[in-house]
């Protein structure tokens, strides 16, 4: 339910943005993050509590413009190399909700888990202060005097010259419309990322539920018991469960954790391959070997071994969210920006939703027809990304549709 809301909010925030800005979006998105996240620690039943997780995926949609504030703010030269190091910090956040749940949720249980996790979102909300809205944004609606004014604390804090000349406004176009994305510059573009972010956060998800029903089912090789054969006491709550689920113990958490840190493994090679192959064929490359290792899990290992192959699974469905998430903050034009990540992120939530039918059900159902579905599915990707119409390695960011010479 939190894909749900993350699917419902993140085109009208994204609209939103376009049209009053990605600061004030980004403002109202952690406080309404924070505010049901803490809610739903006091939830009095599941109704309440499905409902308050759907308003924090609503929240957590607008947490993209943090992203394109970010990029409208990079030299072109920059965006490759700055831009996939926020990853690291999405990696630090990941560690730390494994660790706190391992500690938490065997002790205190699941609400003190969400009201600490809740705590470093509102202390963000305290510093906003310090962020300034997009001055590539000020311009694009003609407010070149707010536009300056950033532009002047900027080089007043890095103590350098503002360089000499005047800021031209573009020509006047309306922002956030969706008839944009299609426009015919832009529509083979946009069906192409529509494609390329499901099918990557079908496969980015899938990964991390298979990963938990490897662990929880004992679904991998060497397991010679079918599932449900296991008897866990005579009166458990697990006998009577047709969910089958143990809790996870410490050395599933120990497991998560290295398949986790495995998000951040191939960042210096992602940060190459973008920068020097570009993104299309960086993208191409990755969701090629996404689907190679999918197919791998198959293979008959030890314990060690399947680990490995989530390790490698987890480095290379992140490297793909990575390029994604630059490519199509570069491709759209200011004017139409924040909806197109707003869409994306729309139909990135669509395969999220559908990855725990896959890697809940079939998988239990057929091991190897599951890893084939997620496989196809990146190979599709792959296609994909490699004909995109646009290459956005070297190219400045574009103001408004009119600024763009070529058709896409």
């Amino acid at each position: 339910m939190v894909f749900f809301g993350y699917m419902v909010f993140s085109i009208a925030l994204g609209l939103l943005a376009d049209r009053y800005g990605r600061w004030k979006i980004l403002l109202l998105s952690f406080l309404w993050g924070a505010y049901f996240s803490l809610l739903t620690s006091f939830a009095p039943s599941y109704i309440w509590f499905v409902f308050l997780r759907t308003m924090v995926g609503g929240g957590v949609s607008g947490h993209a413009q943090g992203l394109i504030i970010k990029t409208e703010f990079l030299p072109t030269k920059y965006r490759g190399y700055m831009l996939p190091l926020s990853q690291v910090f999405w990696l630090a956040g990941s560690l730390l909700i494994i660790g706190l749940a391992s500690v938490v949720n065997p002790t205190i249980g699941w609400r003190w888990l969400i009201r600490i996790a809740s705590i470093p979102g509102i202390i963000l909300i305290l510093v906003f202060k310090f962020i300034p809205e997009s001055a590539r944004y000020n311009v694009s609606t003609g407010n070149t005097a707010a536009a300056l004014a950033t532009l002047r604390r900027i080089a007043e804090i890095n103590r350098a010259t503002m360089p000499e000349g005047v800021l031209q406004e573009p020509p006047k176009e309306r922002r956030g419309r969706f008839k944009d994305l299609i426009h015919p510059k832009y529509l083979r573009t946009t069906l192409q990322i529509w494609i390329i972010w499901l099918g990557i956060a079908f496969a980015y998800y899938g990964v991390i539920l298979a990963s938990a029903e490897l662990l929880e089912r004992d679904l991998s090789c060497g397991s010679t018991a079918p599932l449900g054969e296991e008897d866990p006491g005579p009166a458990s709550e697990e006998s009577r469960s047709p969910c089958h689920c143990r809790p996870f113990g410490p050395s599933a958490y120990q497991t998560m954790i290295i398949s986790t840190a495995g998000e951040i493994a191939l960042n210096p090679v992602n940060i190459l391959g973008i920068n020097f192959l570009g993104r299309r064929l960086s993208l191409c490359i990755t969701m090629g070997c996404t689907a190679l290792f999918f197919l791998l899990l198959n293979i008959c290992t030890s314990s060690a071994g399947m680990t490995g192959f989530l390790f490698m699974l987890r480095a290379l469905v992140s490297a793909n969210f990575n390029t994604i998430y630059i490519y199509t903050a570069e491709v759209y034009p200011t004017t139409m920006r924040a909806l197109g990540m707003g869409t994306s992120g729309s139909l990135c939530r669509v395969g999220a939703m559908v990855a725990p039918f896959i890697s809940q059900v079939l998988m239990s159902a057929s091991f190897l027809g599951a890893l084939c579905l997620f496989s196809s599915v990146c190979v599709v990707c792959a296609i994909s990304a490699f004909t995109l119409p646009i290459e956005t390695k070297g190219r400045a960011l574009q103001v408004c549709i009119a600024t763009l010479g070529a058709p896409a």
